[in-house]
């Protein structure tokens, strides 16, 4: 797993770019889900979106990224009123660089995806916390404690 950060340059629902560099809060929380618009990928943006002011009022920002393209998150946001900021990673290159995107298996079925992690940044951008294996739900309310700890 990734011990330091890499930089990317992704696009949102509406096709705008970001990259790490651009944002200036005390803390990232970047979080890998599977795909838009499924159970437990549902489950996990909207309760990182029931508690984003929480998060914003700790200088937090969430991230989420998954495959997909703008579209498919907009999609997503529209149907569940989604606030976080969620980014298309089309061709899983900056997953795969996370070291998130491998092999995977469902009802004894393998097949290759990501693997729902997240990753906490401070302000250097430095990873001081990884979540692998993310159960979705609760998983807001246990980032949110550990940054409450930190702050």
């Amino acid at each position: 797993m990734l011990k330091k950060t890499q930089d990317f340059s992704l696009k949102d629902k509406e096709g705008k770019k970001y990259s790490l560099k651009n944002f200036t809060s005390d803390f990232i929380v970047l979080y890998f889900y599977p795909k838009d618009d499924t159970p437990g990928c549902t489950i996990e943006a909207q309760e990182f979106t029931q508690d984003l002011d929480k998060f914003e009022g700790l200088n937090t920002i969430i991230i989420g990224i998954s495959g997909g393209n703008k579209e498919t998150k907009s999609k997503f946001c529209n149907k569940y009123n989604l606030k976080v900021l969620l980014l298309s990673d089309p061709d899983f290159l900056i997953s795969k660089k996370y070291g998130v995107y491998g092999e995977k298996s469902f009802l004894g079925k393998k097949f290759m995806g990501i693997k729902r992690t997240t990753f906490i940044l401070d302000k250097n951008r430095d990873i001081i916390k990884t979540y692998e294996n993310v159960k979705p739900a609760g998983h807001s309310e246990e980032v949110l404690e550990f940054i409450k700890s930190k702050d």
